[in-house]
């Protein structure tokens, strides 16, 4: 865990991104040439020359250090790691480069991620997995992505609080109403309650746009010292707080489904909230803005109650009162999230975050001084940042 209170030390200078395409889309350009041009995008967008970069940090689908280093002229790196969780690490690469500048084993962490789903398609995750023992109750019960397996924790959520689809609907239709004026996002026609309950079911409770989207695209993101960052071309984005845990009872989420019942209708996030708003100094009344990671709608309602905005059981209600659109009491996800802007696994919520903080962002949370930003409901360790400007 890297932290700060007033005085950060560590700072987000540069973001860099592709153009988000439907899956298959971005062929024929390969994956590290959609690195090469987020990377490259990312340090001009900081003021700086490739060559000043020498560390690098990666989460999910690892990627290779020599061949990014060689394609792009870096002459040398004496930092380079992968947060090992998948989906939940994805804001874990800012605890990494953090790390990195503060021990001073780096300069200018360049943190990456991507994919293109033209050949392996997440959302068939477990149906790859081999029939190994602890897989096999996974593929015996006809689980073949993370969202037949998150079905049974909405449902338990719903059985055990009263939660009802509309507060699904809600997180939705909230996302499609930020993406309407989002020029980046996929899906960008609004969306009724109609439309939503008319869309085929995939896996009871959820229906199809309860699913993310299934995207291509590549976004990277220079770190350096916040003393340096303030010479720097854009206004700095301060980390004021980094982080990625996880409790065993949590484990491999789902993977697997051995947790305790109050663990089971969570995210699994509570570990990675306590050390942020510590480290922070600050607490959930103090977020003007959160990028919750919603590869599926319920898991932004269990996220809330992970992170404080409302208790365990209540988020359903909490959503479905307005509390997450633009004039509520916590707007999520202004840029339409995973849900209907692009999924390039939780990295366009750090982009959103850091454009809010600048006082760029297409729908602008006024006076936004703190963004939480969420990795994803995944095997541990998970992970989050809160940033500020």
């Amino acid at each position: 865990m890297r932290s700060t209170s007033s005085a950060a030390k560590t700072a987000i200078a540069g973001v860099g991104a592709t153009p988000y395409y439907f899956r298959g889309e971005s062929v024929p350009q390969t994956l590290y040439e959609l690195i090469g041009k987020a990377v490259l995008a990312a340090v001009a967008d900081a003021g700086l020359n490739i060559r000043d970069v020498d560390g690098l940090a990666f989460y999910a689908n690892g990627f290779e250090p020599s061949l990014i280093t060689e394609m792009l002229g870096i002459p040398e790196i004496s930092f380079a790691s992968i947060v090992s969780a998948q989906g939940g690490g994805s804001a874990g690469v800012l605890d990494l480069a953090a790390m990195a500048i503060e021990t001073g084993r780096a300069k200018t962490v360049v943190c990456i991620g991507a994919c293109q789903q033209s050949r392996n398609r997440y959302g068939l995750a477990l149906s790859n997995l081999a029939a190994t023992p602890d897989s096999v109750w996974s593929k015996a019960a006809g689980l073949t992505g993370p969202g037949a397996a998150l079905a049974l924790v909405a449902r338990r959520h719903m059985h055990r609080y009263g939660t009802r689809r509309e507060a699904f609907a809600e997180v939705v239709m909230a996302s499609r109403s930020f993406a309407a004026t989002r020029p980046t996002a996929l899906r960008r026609r609004p969306l009724t309650f109609d439309e939503y309950m008319a869309a085929p079911m995939l896996a009871d409770p959820l229906c199809r746009l309860d699913f993310c989207l299934e995207t291509d695209g590549a976004l990277a993101f220079v770190v350096t010292s916040a003393e340096r960052a303030r010479d720097l071309r854009q206004r700095p984005v301060y980390i004021a707080a980094s982080a990625h845990a996880g409790s065993r009872d949590w484990g491999r989420a789902f993977f697997w489904f051995n947790m305790p019942d109050d663990v089971f209708v969570s995210a699994g996030g509570e570990p990675v909230a306590r050390r942020l708003y510590a480290a922070a100094g600050v607490g959930p009344q103090d977020i003007d803005v959160a990028l919750i990671y919603d590869h599926f709608s319920p898991l932004v309602i269990l996220q809330l109650e992970d992170y404080g905005f409302c208790a365990r059981g209540e988020g359903g209600a909490f959503v479905e009162s307005g509390a997450i659109r633009a004039d509520g009491a916590i707007p999520v996800n202004p840029h339409g999230g995973h849900l209907s802007e692009a999924y390039v696994i939780g990295m366009t919520h750090i982009r959103e975050a850091v454009e809010q903080l600048r006082g760029t962002a297409v729908n602008q949370v006024a006076g936004a001084q703190f963004a939480l930003v969420t990795g994803g409901p995944a095997p541990i360790p998970m992970s989050g940042a809160i940033l500020r400007n």
